[in-house]
């Protein structure tokens, strides 16, 4: 059944992306024509919506080819919209192509350019409210993919959490196999030989097998006669803890490679798109902020003796030290290379606490991100002296050295900031490191907009 709704739900979906395109059409050759008064000419609003006519089939083909018609239940609408965008772009970018080849062609570049802006915003609030009304309809039990559980280890026990956690997603496991019955709550099948003849008996959506180490052994038989069914089958390895959220496959001859940590910086595109942003983000804050630092180091220097920046050595991208800016909140200090700052720290001047407060002594971390030390957006640097403690006590906290250090995070703007749980802070980090995207970094730099008030300090 859950196939049958899939089918029909991308049918849905193509039709509808499609007949959207119509109004948002109609809608940009009135803004460029109506609303700023352009002239167009010999060319009138039908060609405009033949053109769309024509290019359905592109849109169709390369939403399909770019997995827009596959299933995101279980993956997040910022995923979604990021390949949308892309799509869009391409789209943008071939009939511009299309149109510089054939010159008699006349339509306006800029009404092309917002029928492509009004169709990738509408197509994405479309694709968002049937998100919504899925989730609803998955929250009453319907549209459920119904699954086949193999297994009752460590990894069997998350799944059945994770699916518990989030009834939205819409799986539901009706009963399990495992060499004894150990999981409440659960039908429990039998042991691993019985798959065979519940398969005959049953039809599940999906089998998932969450086998333990040393019962790998059962995996052949499980797998084959699962594909013999014609069931999808999904594997939860035993070390999937130490996977990536999006593993990376190499090829080693006819030997497969997991690659554990899977770090889209690492890509030179993606390197380059963001030292861009960086680049072209901090020259304009600091041109637009240079008013509030000039009153920040006028403050800093009448309210106590001592330099108007604080340089601070931290611990950056592939674990090399630099020096870290701040206008000084402080009296003159030695703990500057061990202290850990609170919200009550009696070291702070009634200045610095105002500037801390608002995360104006942050500021001059611009010029960091100018030098290449920082990014606007990453794990946030850490002194030394903690990078040598937490190494050897927090799991995975070394990872975060693998990217450039940020003014702002994704632990951050979640609430973890300052004295607060290194675990915590250090799964956000990961999660933000393994699925970075330049839309991701312009999500956080908006919350972090919104959330720039809070007492709290960026640590």
């Amino acid at each position: 059944m859950i196939k049958e709704n899939q089918r029909t739900l991308n049918q849905l979906n193509g039709l509808t992306d499609v007949l959207i395109l119509f109004p948002c059409m109609i809608a940009a050759y009135a803004i460029r024509f109506v609303l700023f008064a352009g002239e167009p000419g010999h060319i009138g609003l039908p060609y405009y919506i033949y053109t769309v006519l024509y290019m359905a089939p592109l849109f169709w083909l390369l939403y399909g080819l770019m997995g827009l018609y596959d299933s995101f239940r279980s993956k997040n609408f910022l995923t979604e919209f990021s390949l949308l965008l892309r799509c869009n772009a391409i789209l943008f970018l071939l009939l511009l192509a299309v149109f510089f080849i054939y010159k008699e062609f006349h339509l306006s570049r800029w009404t092309l350019l917002i029928f492509f802006g009004l169709a990738t915003i509408a197509v994405a609030l479309k694709r968002w409210m049937l998100r919504r009304i899925l989730r609803a309809f998955r929250d009453k039990g319907y549209n459920l993919k119904h699954v086949l559980l193999v297994g009752c280890g460590e990894q069997a026990r998350a799944y059945c959490e994770a699916i518990a956690h989030d009834r939205s997603l819409g799986y539901c496991i009706d009963s399990y196999l495992a060499p004894h019955d150990c999981l409440s709550g659960l039908s429990y099948l039998g042991t691993y030989e019985a798959i065979s003849k519940v398969l005959a008996r049953i039809n599940p959506d999906e089998v998932v097998i969450a086998l333990e180490a040393e019962e790998y052994p059962y995996l052949p038989s499980i797998i084959a006669n699962s594909e013999k069914n014609g069931v999808k089958v999904s594997l939860i390895p035993f070390y999937n803890k130490y996977m990536p959220s999006h593993p990376v496959f190499d090829e080693v001859g006819s030997v497969s490679l997991v690659n554990i940590r899977r770090i889209p910086l690492d890509n030179i595109g993606n390197a380059f798109l963001k030292r861009t942003m960086d680049i072209v983000g901090s020259l304009m804050l600091i041109v637009l902020t240079s008013p509030l630092m000039l009153f920040a180091a006028v403050g800093v220097k009448l309210s106590s003796p001592g330099p108007i920046l604080f340089k601070q050595e931290r611990v950056g991208l592939g674990k090399k030290p630099f020096y870290m800016y701040k206008f000084r909140s402080m009296r003159v200090n030695d703990k500057q290379t061990t202290g850990w700052s609170t919200n009550s720290d009696p070291r702070k001047t009634k200045f610095g606490a105002f500037i801390r407060k608002f995360s104006i002594d942050e500021l001059p971390q611009f010029f960091n991100v100018l030098k290449g030390d920082m990014s606007l957006v990453g794990p946030r640097p850490e002194l030394p002296f903690f990078v040598n403690q937490f190494k050897e006590s927090v799991p995975l906290y070394m990872v975060k050295h693998q990217v450039r250090p940020g003014i702002t995070g994704w632990a951050q703007v979640n609430g973890f900031r300052g004295d607060t749980s290194i675990q915590g802070r250090i799964e956000h980090d990961i999660y933000y490191i393994e699925n970075w995207t330049l839309l991701f970094d312009i999500k956080i730099l908006f919350m972090t907009i919104f959330r720039f008030t809070n007492s709290e300090k960026l640590h």
